[in-house]
């Protein structure tokens, strides 16, 4: 990689605690020499006018998942890559553990001895008699769930443009493979290796319908529509984010998006099955590989 030149940094704008981190990290880049911009409390315009002001190399986003999940929404567009630092829960998706690994980091990050992992996007819109309610693009996935009344939602799937069943059932998930790792698999969903380009459809608590989850192929466009026999309240959220409500008859259209997310990686690039392994069984210890047989060895 290119050594850098510029780069951002944000802390969590809900998280007091990493806005000093913030600062510390970024006056350690001014102090090698780089330019820097940064934020404590920010909106997504922020971010993108100080990315359109000028090349960006790398942004550092401070926080856990939800941090990580914001900030790479916002890069995807400018093609800038996302380091995460963690402080947050869980932090599957950041690189640096906690910002006390920074030092240690600093030099690698700096002179550039890193690669960048490319992740899929979906691009989700929302119709109303052939007008656009919203639109997002997601790395986890897009949601559609029953609102605060306690009774099932009724949604039409159709993949490809040919109908493909009636889900009776809390809520209906379409994920990336990034996805599957968060509220897809809480539901009994498959984990995708994160570089497939594959899209997931998993219903939450569905009943007398399908319930097996759906791994579709690359290049794979979803189309739910919400049943005219609908009676319940719904909703539509990507990455955990409220979109828009539904009304019966409307149309939630999910592609694969134009643009990636990209995220800098420091660990070897096999990390995903370890990484992974370490949050499902923390107890597991790492075991080393199975020895190469002696006919297999090279002489």
């Amino acid at each position: 990689m290119t050594p850098l030149q510029r780069v951002g940094v944000l802390a969590h704008p809900a998280r007091p605690l990493t806005a000093p981190v913030s600062e510390h990290i970024a006056a350690t880049l001014r102090d090698r020499g780089l330019a820097v911009w940064q934020f404590a409390q920010w909106v997504d315009e922020d971010v993108r006018a100080s990315l359109e002001n000028g090349p960006t190399d790398m942004v550092i986003a401070i926080g856990g998942d939800g941090a990580m999940l914001r900030a790479a929404r916002v890069c995807a567009r400018y093609d800038v890559p996302v380091l995460g630092v963690n402080m947050g829960h869980l932090g599957f998706l950041t690189e640096v553990k906690d910002p006390d690994e920074w030092a240690a980091t600093l030099d690698q990050v700096v002179a550039g001895s890193y690669w960048v992992e490319n992740r899929m996007m979906i691009a989700v819109s929302a119709w109303r008699d052939h007008q656009q309610l919203a639109q997002a693009d997601g790395l986890n996935d897009a949601v559609i769930s029953r609102g605060t009344v306690t009774r099932m939602i009724q949604l039409d799937a159709y993949i490809d443009g040919d109908w493909t069943t009636t889900y009776n059932a809390d809520a209906l998930i379409i994920a990336t493979a990034t996805g599957s790792t968060a509220y897809a698999l809480a539901t009994g969903g498959p984990i995708l290796p994160p570089e497939l380009r594959n899209i997931l459809m998993v219903p939450v608590a569905p009943h007398l319908s399908l319930e097996r989850p759906i791994v579709l192929p690359e290049g794979a466009v979803v189309d739910v529509i919400v049943s005219s026999d609908a009676q319940a309240e719904t909703a539509l959220a990507v990455d955990g984010v409220l979109l828009c409500e539904l009304h019966s008859g409307d149309r939630v259209h999910i592609k694969a998006s134009a643009h990636a997310s990209r995220f800098v990686r420091l660990r070897e690039k096999n990390y995903f099955y370890r990484s992974l392994l370490d949050r499902l069984e923390p107890r597991a210890p790492a075991r080393r590989p199975p020895p190469v047989p002696l006919d297999e060895q090279e002489l």
